[in-house]
């Protein structure tokens, strides 16, 4: 009998992969997505807790939730399996089980593959099921393969936990040490989904370049090797990956921004903090100068490639000539896109403890400065595309009828008027108008024939 599967995400990519893999692992026991959480037979909160407030907000949609399974038990519609699940469970499993008894299962990022185990545990046993191990062997090895197409475009997860311990995050806490899967496995799954439909992959892991993987050839491959590979998988028209880690950019892969064309024009390459005092305290173990360098070595590579980044302001301690050096490097790179984010404690870092908090005041005025020339930056690279032409990969159909959405090789988000015939396809649009956060055009040939058709004119310098 079919049972309804409800997971809301939230956070990164990974978890967005993550989600999709535990409706595989629960597909053989009946279990098929849904919509909406209200009758479901399962609801999997998958958290992230690299944002503010994250846990509260975890315990904030719990209890809404609690309202839906006390409904389905009144009205005898079965029973709701309520589980926490991510990187909120890992961090603070023992504290949701104590706040919230009414979850029946708790469990890190690394035990959803024991999903069927935990379900069953979980039906015949009173109280919560927590699992937040981290086990010797790898999930991915025991995971079954897709249940079904994933889409154009899609996420394959390649690298996992980090060994880096910048002082403000959790993610060596809740994700563990960095373990890189073996690229046959990775080559095998990436064909899958190119059999099912999907034209671009997008590589994921916490530090994606720190990837080392066993190749088939016996050998450790490098994460450029790997895209090379990829690269020459029939069908397989673009390659992304994210996020990375400036320490681990190695040449090889800088190499296969200029040589591989399947191979997108972009990439996130989160620097924090301008200020070297401020680096240091983050424990980046890069400078300021080494990630200047680094880029022009990218751009050298691949003159035309876009650059995103992340951003953390009103860090303890930060001064106003450290922010200021920060917006000093940002007018110095120039970025097609960035994030950027006031400083919160994260319980268990070394930073959550530095007696130089910053007031809420400052770390807010700091960041609307921030966010003021990075959305100048943002403007003004997606205005340089008015009136050229763009291969766009349409993948989804848009709000208004006859629309088409989809991605430029610069990851802007595109819309047309187009036939759903070419979703799926890559797709000559000629640029009409940019905003802020996309671009509007008119569909001007049919495919492409190539994965990467020219050198836009477009300057990447910093406009403010």
């Amino acid at each position: 009998m079919t049972k309804k599967l409800f997971i809301k995400t939230w956070g990164c990519q990974m978890n967005v992969y993550d989600s999709a893999r535990m409706a595989d692992v629960l597909a053989p026991l009946g279990y098929q997505p849904v919509d909406e959480p209200d009758g479901a037979d399962m609801v999997i909160l998958n958290t992230c807790h690299i944002r503010e407030k994250a846990a509260e907000k975890v315990f904030s949609e719990l209890g809404r939730l609690r309202q839906m399974k006390d409904r389905k038990a009144e009205a005898e519609d079965g029973r709701m399996i309520l589980a926490v699940a991510g990187c909120v469970a890992q961090a603070e499993g023992e504290e949701i089980v104590a706040r919230a008894p009414f979850v029946d299962m708790v469990f890190g990022p690394q035990t959803y593959h024991t999903l069927p185990e935990m379900v069953a545990k979980a039906s015949r046993a009173a109280g919560s099921v927590l699992n937040t191990d981290f086990p010797a062997e790898s999930k991915f090895d025991l995971l079954p393969e897709e249940s079904g197409a994933q889409g154009v475009t899609a996420f394959l997860a390649v690298q996992e936990g980090c060994d880096k311990f910048c002082t403000f995050c959790v993610v060596p806490y809740t994700r563990g040490a960095e373990f890189s899967r073996p690229a046959g496995q990775i080559l095998a799954e990436a064909k899958r989904l190119v059999a099912g439909g999907t034209r671009e992959i997008t590589l994921l892991g916490q530090n994606v370049n720190a990837w080392h993987g066993d190749g088939p050839d016996g050998k450790s491959w490098g994460l450029g090797r790997l895209i090379r590979e990829l690269a020459e998988i029939d069908g397989l028209e673009r390659i992304r990956y994210t996020t990375s880690h400036p320490r681990d950019m190695a040449d090889d892969l800088i190499r296969a921004h200029a040589e591989v064309p399947q191979l997108m024009p972009y990439l996130h390459l989160p620097v924090q903090a301008g200020s070297d005092r401020i680096l240091a305290a983050m424990n980046r173990k890069h400078s300021a100068d080494d990630y200047r360098r680094l880029v022009d070595r990218l751009r050298a590579a691949k003159p035309d490639l876009a650059m995103s980044g992340d951003f953390i302001v009103g860090f303890p301690g930060e001064s106003d000539a450290d922010f200021a050096q920060t917006l000093k490097l940002v007018t110095d790179i120039g970025y097609a896109q960035a994030y950027s984010f006031k400083y919160s404690s994260r319980p268990g870092t070394p930073a959550s403890v530095e007696g130089s908090q910053l007031p809420e005041e400052v770390k807010e005025a700091r960041l609307e400065a921030l966010r003021q020339l990075l959305d100048a930056q943002q403007i003004a690279f997606n205005h340089g595309f008015v009136g050229r032409s763009v291969p766009v990969l349409f993948d989804r159909v848009g709000r208004r009828d006859g629309q088409l959405l989809g991605r430029s090789p610069w990851m802007q988000s595109v819309h047309a008027e187009a036939n759903e015939r070419l979703l799926g396809r890559i797709v000559e649009v000629r640029v009409d108008a940019a905003r802020a956060n996309s671009l509007a055009g008119t569909v001007v040939t049919g495919e492409h024939t190539t994965a990467f058709p020219f050198q836009p004119a477009v300057t990447l310098e910093a406009s403010a």
